[in-house]
């Protein structure tokens, strides 16, 4: 309250305001944590993960004794001991195409704390359907990125990505690592920039904003809004489409369950293996790579299908699926 860029006014205005946080984990813990303390009426959290003991190395908001936990859960646990004035509403889901928009009523401001490249374009659709501003980021290795998008004014995601990338593609926290500073450093981007929204602030990130901890640089790359986006642009929302959704499926009788990603792909399963290799035992087979983890083994072919075997609940087989290939 004694900053002036906030002052009283502008403390009232954050208490009653709502924010929705998608994703807790190292980028998700440290936004949902900052804004809190910072006295934001209300936030919701959503994400269908446990917590694993190597997510402590990044996620603020957890401990050894969290583990096998959810994570929305304990996080809401957590940030109420933190501030018992404000409301947290924490929902254990999967988003996806049936409930995005249901998830995302009444919110402000949407901010990025996910995982993978689907769930950020669902995210930028909805956003801009419903004409709510979010706010992007990613991290990896000792790099972050974050952009600041507000519907019919600046570029949205697909405007700097137009399409999502193939399976296997994308580095991973899982199988790249990640410097922990840079998580905290881009989610502190964000929840500056998440207040400067609430505030209605104009001097918003009007680009992307790239950040390597290690190197101490941040540069700013300008964007400019495609009147051709299929997102933004045309208003073609093909991620809350039922037909554009990734295909999940549990294999009947089996601990298996199958995924078909949306962009089918001739991916390298050598380069792809190279990476996996790291945290894991690799087989290479005809046609596949079968990659062995202590309580799954994940068969991976040249298209970025893949077959989980080991469970049976889909949201665990997406959230493997995520960590290993990236999607």
């Amino acid at each position: 309250m004694l900053l002036p860029e906030i002052g009283p006014d502008g403390q009232k205005i954050l208490m009653d305001s709502t924010v929705l946080v998608v994703g807790i984990g190292a980028l998700g813990s440290h936004i949902a944590n900052n804004l809190t303390r910072a006295g934001v009426g209300h936030i919701k959290l959503v994400d269908r993960d446990i917590i694993e003991l190597n997510n402590l190395q990044r996620q603020i908001l957890y401990d050894e004794d969290d583990v096998g936990r959810s994570k929305v859960m304990v996080a809401a646990e957590k940030l109420k001991k933190i501030n018992s004035d404000i409301r947290i509403d924490a929902f254990l889901r999967d988003v996806n195409f049936s409930n995005a928009e249901l998830i995302i009523k009444g919110a402000d401001v949407v901010v990025d704390g996910t995982d993978n490249m689907e769930t950020r374009f669902l995210v930028n659709d909805t956003c801009v359907k419903n004409e709510i501003p979010w706010i992007y980021a990613g991290a990896i290795g000792t790099q972050g990125m974050t952009m600041t998008i507000i519907p019919h004014q600046t570029p949205c995601l697909k405007c700097v990505v137009p399409g999502i990338p193939p399976a296997g593609s994308l580095g991973t926290c899982d199988t790249t690592g990640i410097l922990n500073s840079i998580t905290a450093i881009v989610a502190a981007v964000e929840s500056v920039e998440t207040i400067k929204l609430l505030l209605g602030r104009e001097n918003t990130n009007d680009g992307l904003l790239m950040i390597d901890s290690w190197k101490q640089s941040w540069e700013k790359v300008n964007i400019t809004r495609k009147d051709d986006c299929k997102c933004c642009g045309e208003h073609d929302f093909e991620f809350l489409y039922v037909k554009k959704r990734t295909m999940v499926t549990a294999l009947c009788g089996k601990e298996t369950v199958q995924i078909s990603p949306i962009k089918r792909s001739d991916i390298s399963l050598d380069d792809l293996g190279a990476r996996l290799e790291k945290v894991g035992a690799v087989e290479y087979r005809d046609f596949a790579l079968v990659f062995k983890l202590p309580s799954y083994e994940i068969t991976i072919f040249k298209d970025g299908r893949a077959t989980i075997n080991g469970t049976s609940d889909e949201k665990i087989a997406k959230s493997l699926y995520s960590k290993y290939l990236g999607m």
